[in-house]
Order: C-alpha cells, then structure tokens, then sequence
C-alpha cells in the first residue's frame, strides 16, 4: 500500500522501518528541540502523513528514549486522524522531561515511531441494562477464585 507523505525538510530523509520485523517506522526530529526540567514540548516530526482510510496513525516514542533522553510521551500515544493530513499538519511529538535538567533532542535524531492500526467504527446501541456481565471492578482480574 502506499501512503501520501510530505517532508518538511527535505534534507532529512523519509521515515524508513529498520528491519524487515520493524512494525513502526521511525519519526525524525526536524529541528533541535530543548525541552526544560518538568516541562512538555513539541518536537516537530517532518512529516504529514495521509493515513488511509479504516486506518489510523499512531505515535509513540522509541522504547529507547525515556532511558536515553528523560523523556516520556505524556498521554503515553498520539493518534493521527485520517483528516489531520492537510499541509499545516506537520506530525508533532509530545514529550515530557521528566529530568532536573534540560534535555535536547538533536536535528534529525530518532525520537518517535509511527504505526498503521487498522481500525473499525461502530454505531451506538443505547440499552438500558447491561445485563448481568459484572466482573468486579477495578484489579478484579488479579483476584483469584476462591480469593
């Protein structure tokens, strides 16, 4: 399948899959970011990418990057919807330093992955009851029977 992509930079190169077992394909970062102790920011990923249709993008940083850098991705993924595609919709990666310290990410370093998840919509059946499907809540997995 391919996949409409604008660079912002084209001096950096297209976003690859590393190895033939890559499931995400690497976010660079276009421009040297310094991200201050406790503090969120944007790391522009140059690129806009049209997902397909029944497909959505998700965002991610590098399991790498919180050992590495510091940082943390605060809600922990980005989803990229199919109409966040237009030419002003540059890919952007939210990051939290978690460090006493300033952290930077250089140009053109590694610092998020992006993964295609083909995804289903669904429509509403509003019920009054839900039947009798309890499991017990929050950690109820954890419980044993006869716990």
């Amino acid at each position: 399948m391919f996949i409409k992509i604008k660079r912002i930079d084209k001096n950096l190169p297209l976003p690859k899959y590393e190895t033939g077992g890559s499931v995400g394909f690497d976010l660079l970062a276009r421009e040297k970011t310094l991200i201050p102790p406790h503090q969120i920011a944007w790391v522009p990923a140059n690129v806009i990418v049209e997902t397909p249709p029944d497909y959505m993008l998700l965002v991610t940083l590098r399991s790498s990057t919180p050992r590495k850098k510091g940082l943390l991705k605060p809600h922990g993924v980005g989803i990229i919807d199919q109409d966040y595609c237009g030419n002003d919709d540059e890919i952007k990666i939210q990051v939290y330093n978690f460090t006493n310290a300033p952290v930077e990410v250089a140009r053109g370093e590694k610092i998020g992955q992006g993964i295609f998840v083909r995804i289903d919509k669904f429509q509403w059946q509003e019920v009054d009851d839900m039947g009798n499907k309890t499991r017990g809540g929050f950690g109820s997995t954890d419980l044993k029977q006869g716990d």
